[in-house]
């Protein structure tokens, strides 16, 4: 009976993991303005997965268009991309192929490891550990609750001192699917504790400095990843009277609210949310940096992918009053990432180098007065996607390193 009871329960948890068999995704090349109208068009008749840009409002034309299209719709994708003579190639052949050999790190499943995407649990566990691991520069902070009740946690990163110190942070893991990004908050806490007192640079920067780190923003959505959709992007919220679930947390802040690039509908990936930090994840982590405000100043978040150093604006095209010193410091930050294992990065403010997108967390730290505010784009540009081999994480992490230091660095020569 127990056996039966076992195989019932694992038949439920795969019946309800969502599979990608069949599933591809293309690069479209729109040069006319009537392939941007198809791309759209394309959209609202059957289920686009926009991976870049976000969604279709955002496609123009000469930029790279990545789409996961359901195996279904192939034919008919095929017949209307060759009719409309749009230039296109197929990056990812399977996505569940591409799925299953992101895990490609074999150590033991359980533990939690730099080098392989942990899950949540595996992350809170080692949340645990870490901050209890070495108390004279590591120690954690609960900022509240997710919209279905997992702790947020902030860890705090800097030696113990009797007065208040300047202090950066950096978070993680806001879209669910970008699992890249968390790896790299878990790497960055490891390599602050493991080299200081050896590194000079990570040394000075923790006695001179906090850093703030939020190794998982969207926690609900990251776990769904793990156990249900790989593909999520979005938080895990509901209201009821929509059947459709979450926001983006990453249009969801009081920064030219759903102006641009953002969705008002609750289905889209790139739902604005109902008003400005509707999404309790957005409001704990802004109340946080509005109670440090005084002493923030830098803020660093990190998502993926395109390996792109952004900085405000995205809500609008004009420029910010410190473009010219913004942009100097991503132009070294992205140099002394390329330095490592020759990674290409291109900097510039969000609306001009990518596309204008509203509400996001970096454009609303900017405005608050923190003028160190850096999105990271990671790994890679299209080959992988969403779905970067564990194999990678290394590289990327180490690359990123060097970017994440170059600023901080900066920063700690230039308070304000």
């Amino acid at each position: 009976m127990r056996a039966l009871l076992l195989l019932g329960l694992v038949a439920v948890a795969l019946a309800e993991f969502t599979h990608f068999e069949g599933e591809k995704v293309f690069r479209l090349k729109p040069v006319l303005d009537e392939h941007v109208t198809l791309i759209k068009d394309l959209a609202k008749s059957i289920e686009v997965d926009f991976w870049r840009p976000e969604s279709p409002e955002l496609v123009t034309i000469d930029i790279d268009v990545d789409i996961r299209v359901p195996a279904m719709y192939l034919d008919m994708v095929y017949t209307t991309l060759q009719q409309n003579d749009m230039e296109y190639r197929v990056l990812i052949e399977d996505v569940q192929s591409s799925v299953d050999a992101q895990v490609d790190n074999k150590p033991s499943p359980r533990a939690h490891s730099y080098t392989k995407y942990n899950t949540w649990d595996t992350v809170q566990s080692w949340i645990a550990s870490i901050s209890s691991s070495n108390p004279n520069l590591i120690s954690k902070q609960v900022i509240g609750s997710t919209y279905e009740g997992r702790p947020m946690t902030v860890l705090k990163l800097g030696k113990k001192s009797s007065s208040t110190k300047p202090a950066i942070f950096m978070d993680c893991g806001i879209h669910a699917r970008e699992w890249i990004s968390p790896a790299f908050c878990q790497w960055f806490v490891k390599e602050a504790l493991s080299t200081y007192g050896s590194d000079s640079q990570m040394t000075s920067l923790l006695d001179q400095m906090d850093v703030f780190v939020l190794p998982v923003f969207n926690i609900d959505g990251y776990d769904y990843t793990h156990k249900s959709n790989r593909m999520w992007r979005k938080t895990r919220s509901r209201k009821s009277g929509s059947s459709c679930i979450g926001a983006d947390p990453n249009r969801n802040w009081n920064a030219g609210w759903c102006t641009t690039g953002a969705s008002s509908n609750p289905c889209s990936d790139t739902f604005c949310g109902y008003s400005p930090e509707s999404e309790i994840e957005v409001k704990n982590v802004a109340d946080f940096i509005r109670r440090n405000k005084s002493v923030l100043k830098a803020y660093l978040t990190i998502h993926s992918y395109s390996q792109l150093l952004l900085f405000p604006y995205s809500y609008t095209f004009e420029l910010a009053a410190h473009h010219s010193e913004l942009l100097k410091v991503a132009e070294g930050a992205s140099a002394a990432l390329r330095s490592l294992y020759g990674t290409s990065y291109t900097s510039g403010p969000g609306a001009a180098t990518i596309y204008p997108a509203a509400g996001g967390s970096d454009d609303w730290a900017y405005d608050l007065g923190v003028k160190y505010s850096y999105t990271f784009e990671l790994r890679d540009t299209g080959r992988y996607g969403f779905l970067l081999p564990e194999s990678q994480i290394k590289p990327t992490c180490e690359e990123t390193m060097l970017a994440v230091k170059y600023i901080a660095a900066y920063v700690q020569k230039n308070l304000y």
